[in-house]
């Protein structure tokens, strides 16, 4: 081959790419692991990311939605913004984009090869183990936003904090939006180490903006020494949140102004609590009050996935929660801002880390009705075999049926369902995005 970098097209650099260890398919094993290759990988590409600030964001819950109202914001203020997302809903290239429009085709082919030829550099010349395929998404991602010259990059992690390989990047306000139980075994002292781990992307010189978290929690993040540290509830608070037409309205107190009357076109009280931490995180990048203008872009906001209503008639709601308090807010949002006069199927897949007691039990505890779960499982490694769900929906009384894949669940689902019932696709990610696929006509 004259030139190992080339692709000649989409689905070849994309087999090369599936070629490398995929953490978040296999959920492998995460002891010793180290930044070293990333910053190795990312200092042949030229450091793209001393190129632009970042602001950085991580937790267990909410941290899409705090990207996306975030990015908003810095939009409406007149940058240039860069995001960079962890897990796609449906196509890789969502995980990259400027301006709110993801990375082409072309461009991201381009930029893969540039990595493989980098990658062939490296493996010459011994430097370590082969990049992950995590590794190599950011890589793209911040060399891209390099390339198009952002003003700005918004950069969720993965699945980490300290060892995430975007704990590389320039930021300059990071953000911590919650401690949940998720990806960890429930032992005593749970909390202490998950936040130890977050706490990681928290640098000196930066701005940390905390979600609301137990004193002993944001002790932690203090011994991380980083600039200045904004928790919510002492240093900025969401004083009001309900319901509106399409979303919230919410009051926002902060270091340097009170926002009244901020409408957020996000479902859910939760969406109230991630805007009020956008807009602690944006004002603490600015290092200034934020005009009643620029908040108007919250109320234009769109993330697929989060809450997502599909159609009426019946309600069809596409919501990517993964884990207990995810799916606790999920429900939640059903009961507090719609009505359903009819029943309320749920179609759930998740995968196989996840305790399906636990998941199902949330949905209870919310308040949300639940009169039959169509089982499922996501086309995905780790995904829990439907058969698992649906004794665990059984064993609480719950009425279950199991379908082949995620599109048959859905289809099963709206078959059963008349225009005064309800629709919720829930789980995974993964269950919400081959749901999306089915459900969303492509140019939407």
């Amino acid at each position: 081959m004259d030139n190992p970098g080339f692709f000649p097209s989409m689905a070849k650099a994309r087999a090369w790419l599936d070629g490398h260890v995929n953490l978040e398919a296999t959920a492998g094993d995460t002891g010793g692991l180290s930044l070293a290759p990333m910053r190795g990988l990312l200092a042949a590409l030229g450091d793209p990311q001393a190129d632009y600030p970042a602001v950085h964001i991580s937790g267990t819950n909410g941290k899409g939605s705090v990207a996306a109202l975030t990015a908003a914001l810095a939009q409406a203020w007149g940058m240039n913004v860069g995001v960079y997302a962890s897990p796609h809903v449906e196509r890789i290239n969502e995980r990259m984009t400027v301006g709110g429009d993801p990375v082409r085709d072309a461009e991201l082919t381009e930029l893969l090869g540039h990595l493989r030829l980098v990658e062939v550099h490296l493996a010459a010349g011994h430097a370590g183990a082969r990049p992950s395929w995590f590794e190599l998404v950011t890589a793209a991602a911040l060399r891209w936003f390099a390339d198009v010259a952002v003003d700005l990059a918004v950069v969720e992690v993965g699945k980490l904090g300290r060892y995430d390989a975007t704990n590389v990047v320039n930021s300059r306000v990071a953000v911590i939006t919650n401690i949940g139980r998720d990806h960890t075994d429930g032992r005593l002292g749970w909390e202490a180490a998950v936040m130890g781990e977050k706490a990681g992307i928290l640098h000196s010189g930066a701005t940390a903006v905390l979600g609301p978290m137990d004193a002993e929690l944001a002790a932690i993040a203090a011994e991380e020494s980083p600039g200045e540290l904004l928790i919510s509830g002492q240093h900025f608070e969401l004083e009001e949140n309900h319901p509106a037409v399409g979303g919230r309205l919410i009051t926002v107190r902060t270091p340097r102004a009170r926002y009244d009357d901020v409408y957020v076109s996000l479902f859910g009280a939760h969406q109230g609590l991630n805007a009020a931490l956008a807009i602690a995180a944006f004002e603490a990048l600015v290092e200034q009050e934020l005009d009643e203008p620029l908040l108007d872009a919250l109320g234009a906001v769109a993330v697929p996935a989060r809450f997502e209503v599909v159609a009426r008639q019946p309600l069809v709601v596409i919501d990517g929660a993964h884990n207990p308090d995810g799916l606790a807010a999920a429900a939640a949002t059903l009961a507090d801002q719609f009505t359903v006069l009819g029943t309320v199927t749920w179609v759930v897949g998740m995968m196989g880390d996840k305790d399906p007691d636990a998941m199902l039990a949330a949905i209870g505890a919310s308040g949300a009705r639940c009169d039959l779960v169509v089982c499922c499982a996501p086309d995905w490694p780790r995904a829990l075999p439907a058969a698992d769900l649906a004794d665990a929906a059984r064993s609480r009384g719950i009425d279950a049926e199991i379908a082949h894949d995620v599109t048959d669940a859905v289809e099963r689902a709206l078959a059963l369902s008349g225009e005064e019932d309800a629709v919720v696709v829930t789980g995974s990610l993964y269950t919400a995005g081959a749901a999306r696929l089915h459900l969303v006509p492509r140019d939407q």
